[in-house]
């Protein structure tokens, strides 16, 4: 009998995701006390209680621990969920504000330090494109799944106008030093896509 017994499967994906949640939140305070340029992977990997190597098994790069979270897959799932009598650009919309908001209200000031870091450093903004490509196709499928088709044009299109209208609200929210509602910022670009009104006076 092996008086060591693995630990259940479900216990070892919380030690994982705790592991992987501690490397995130330390990285983020070093990053914000000290500069991202100026922080390393062994500080961070210290800074948590881990090793290098075990740095590296949850997150491939020092960009990745800033870039990487659970929010594509979750909106996925959201927008497959929506009523298939929706229009596509409303299940886009309310899939990304249901999302967004869970995450906002868990913890917006970690959102708000990983999306300034995003925006403003040079070796993170540079992957925004290549990141924002991926996630569009996950979206334009997403859409044609929830009706059982194959992804378009159209749907390409919608997911990525979607996308820039979502990246423009949490610019503004950045811009803001989070003072303003960014689940209110998120209904107000999609009700300007919706319309195609863009004479608003609003900054």
């Amino acid at each position: 009998m092996n008086p060591h017994p693995a630990a259940p499967a479900g216990l070892r994906q919380r030690k994982k995701a705790q592991t992987r949640r501690t490397i995130q939140e330390q990285a983020l305070r070093l990053f914000l006390s000290q500069g991202y340029e100026n922080t390393t992977v062994e500080e961070i990997a210290a800074a948590a209680g881990v090793s290098h190597m075990t740095f590296f098994r949850h997150f491939p790069t020092k960009e990745s621990v800033v870039e990487s979270d659970d929010y594509d897959p979750m909106i996925v799932r959201l927008i497959e969920a929506r009523p298939q009598e929706e229009d596509p650009l409303t299940a886009l919309h309310r899939a990304l504000a249901e999302g967004l908001a869970a995450v906002y209200t868990a913890d917006k000031e970690a959102l708000l330090v990983r999306t300034r870091l995003v925006l403003r450093t040079p070796a993170l903004r540079a992957r925004v494109w290549e990141n924002q490509h991926a996630t569009e196709r996950l979206f334009a499928d997403a859409l044609a799944a929830r009706l059982r088709t194959e992804a378009t044009l159209s749907t390409r299109v919608l997911a990525a106008a979607s996308l820039a209208a979502l990246t423009t609200a949490l610019t503004h929210w950045v811009d803001s030093d989070g003072t303003e509602d960014l689940p209110s910022l998120v209904d107000q670009v999609f009700r300007i896509l919706g319309s195609g009104d863009f004479s608003g006076s609003r900054t």
